[in-house]
């Protein structure tokens, strides 16, 4: 767990006709994870002729599967798929085209012609409501609009105007208007008739704007007859929609399932692209964990039936090319997934997963501190794991969620808040009331975080000097493992005596913490000055921003006694609302019903956005504080060749 889980390096020579049953096998049993690694002088494959069969297939699925989803309006789940994997029969790729085509010659057509059917309905209801919009600028007059157009002796026009005095082109030109713009808006409708001979005048009046719709009757009899047109192609889409919607509920599992083999098939062709090849063989390179070598060796020499070469050798560290897989215990998954938001380590760097989650644990639970909310932490998380059985990244998650609901509950009650002061305000009603009272290694608990911020800050700065000495000792074993001892002084060391030295001069000096003589005294100069040399020696002056930034990473750790200290405000803040509602506010049985609505609230909020903080800080902490003792990251993940199954399960 130290270290990225030993690899192996695998090259596999195999005669051409074996490829397909190999690849099977391989793609199968998921241990392989195929790249060219070599820089061999013969030609690489070119893409399979398949496929683009495959290809298509499984695009015309999903455009398939994507038109129904988008019509089915029945309720989803969102943490987990409402099916069972559907078992299928092992089958080769000509009866999975077969079914395919059937599948798809049963509803592809149906579905693309009534998806078009959607679309030109909805093309024409546009049309129809633009029409219906004219027509209710039209309604102010109510006329026939068979009236608007130009005859042999009249013109008739209906439009928007915004300066009247520009229709007075001539005493010939007859205008009605109605105002229709809103208080000191300057807009009329307007009904103009006059002789056909001005019609040239009439197009060049300016601040008119014409409202022209073909059809017969009174605008109020059109705009009826267009609201019904409107409602019966809203009924017939919504007839579509439904039938559409069924289908996928019919067929989803049928298109969901064909979909899944014809990208199993794709990928299996896909993989050829990675072969280099002769006229008779493939050569097949790339990765696998160490322990699983001999059993590839078996799978091929099975296949083959003898007839082909593999050479397993085993990745020494100093290869910074090799893939990560990184070995931890079920309940890091999560922090996996952080420390991938940061860089994967290489091959030969330390895997700081299980530090990274203990660590981020103990910040997260002083910083959020509160025995209440911890519990509060701990229900939900114990719901969402019993609950979703299915979903693995909400039991990773539910998981981390135990571990900080328990460490909250813990620091809770060691800095004496159970959300806030709500048990010596509410329940004690004395404000001097603790939750329990003990004393140990002279030290009296619970320790009132408030009122003895000094305590708090100096057992932060304590985790912190502790984390930050833990990412040093990490970096004094990597370069160990790396083989670069020479650096072991220059990078770990020198700090390692410099702490030391300095710390006791500090102690004895500034904080009289301590006494020391003799040769105490001049122990932690030597350790002080050699400290001071290999820093210099190795930085230059520059090595003074070295001591600096250790300063400054050391103090950062102080964020942890901050973040506390705002909960429990916080917290009491919310506590004081309460009282101040029930008390002064609204007196008698509302206020009694009202203060714990107030207070469940305010304290689920507070949990959310103290815990947002803390979850941020705690990170940064890591990635920035403790990482920069030893971490550079960049390592690439082991990805194997290896069947996805999401919606099937294959038997023979």
């Amino acid at each position: 767990m130290l270290v990225p889980a030993n690899m192996s390096k695998v090259a596999i020579l195999i005669q051409k006709n074996y490829s397909s049953s190999l690849i099977k096998k391989l793609h199968e049993e998921g241990l392989m994870e195929i790249e060219k690694i070599s820089d061999l002088d013969i030609s690489e494959e070119k893409m399979h002729p398949d496929v683009e069969i495959f290809a298509k297939y499984e695009l015309r699925l999903s455009r398939i599967i994507e038109i129904l989803k988008n019509y089915h309006k029945e309720k989803r789940k969102i943490f987990s798929e409402d099916f069972e994997k559907k078992k299928v029969k092992r089958r080769d790729e000509v009866e999975k085209i077969k079914e395919v085509e059937k599948i798809l010659s049963e509803i592809e057509g149906e579905v693309l012609l009534r998806e078009s059917e959607i679309k030109d309905i909805e093309a024409k209801i546009f049309e129809l409501e633009e029409k219906l919009k004219k027509l209710e600028y039209l309604s102010a007059f109510n006329i026939d609009l068979s009236w608007l157009k130009k005859s042999k002796y009249v013109i008739v026009k209906c439009g928007l105007c915004t300066d009247l005095s520009a229709l007075k082109i001539s005493d010939d030109v007859y205008f009605e208007y109605k105002k229709i713009g809103k208080k000191k808006e300057k807009l009329w409708l307007v009904l103009i008739v006059t002789h056909s001979s001005l019609e040239k005048e009439l197009e060049e009046i300016k601040n008119f704007e014409e409202i022209y719709v073909e059809g017969e009757g009174k605008v109020s009899e059109v705009m009826e007859r267009i609201k019904k047109e409107i409602e019966e192609k809203r009924k017939r889409i919504k007839e579509i929609e439904n039938w559409l919607s069924n289908l996928y509920k019919e067929r989803r599992i049928d298109l969901l399932v064909i979909k899944e083999e014809m990208q199993i098939e794709r990928e299996r062709r896909e993989i050829y692209e990675k072969f280099r090849k002769t006229n008779y063989a493939y050569v097949i390179e790339g990765w696998c964990l160490y322990e699983n070598g001999e059993r590839i060796k078996k799978i091929v020499e099975e296949i083959t039936e003898g007839n082909s070469y593999v050479e397993i050798e085993e990745v020494g560290r100093n290869n910074e090319d090799a893939p990560v897989y990184l070995k931890n215990p079920r309940w890091t998954k999560t922090f996996e997934m952080l420390l991938e938001l940061f860089a994967l380590p290489k091959y030969n760097e330390i895997n700081p997963t299980l530090f990274m989650g203990i660590s981020f644990a103990i910040f997260f639970s002083i910083m959020l501190g509160d025995a209440g909310y911890g519990l509060v932490m701990l229900a939900l998380s114990l719901f969402a794991y019993f609950k979703f059985k299915k979903s693995e990244l909400i039991r990773s998650w539910a998981i981390v969620g135990i571990m900080l609901g328990i460490g909250n509950i813990f620091t809770g009650l060691i800095f004496n808040s159970f959300f806030g002061d709500f048990i010596p305000r509410y329940v004690y009603h004395d404000a001097k009331k603790l939750l329990y009272s003990a004393k140990i290694f002279g030290i009296e608990l619970p320790i009132d975080a408030l009122h003895k911020p000094i305590l708090i800050l100096a057992i932060t700065l304590l985790l912190g000097l502790i984390h930050l000495n833990l990412g040093i000792i990490l970096g004094l074993y990597q370069n160990i493992i790396r083989g670069r001892k020479n650096k072991i002084f220059e990078e770990q060391i020198s700090f390692i005596f410099l702490e030391i030295g300095a710390g006791m001069l500090i102690g004895e000096k500034i904080f009289h913490l301590w006494e020391i003589e003799g040769i105490l005294f001049y122990l932690s100069i030597i350790f002080t000055l050699i400290g001071l040399i290999f820093i210099f020696k190795r930085k230059g002056p520059m090595g003074f921003f070295d001591i600096t930034g250790f300063m400054g990473d050391w103090l950062s750790y102080s964020r942890m006694l901050a973040l506390g200290l705002a909960t429990t405000g916080m917290a009491m803040t919310i506590n004081i609302l309460g009282e101040i509602i029930q008390n002064q506010i609204i007196q008698g049985v509302i206020g009694l019903i009202l203060t714990p609505i107030v207070l469940i609230v305010a304290h689920f909020a507070n949990i959310i956005l103290q815990s947002l903080g803390a979850g941020i800080h705690s990170l940064r902490l890591q990635y920035v504080e403790f990482f920069n003792r030893f971490y550079e990251g960049g390592g690439k993940k082991f990805i194997p060749f290896r069947i996805k199954r999401k919606y099937t399960e294959e038997i023979t």
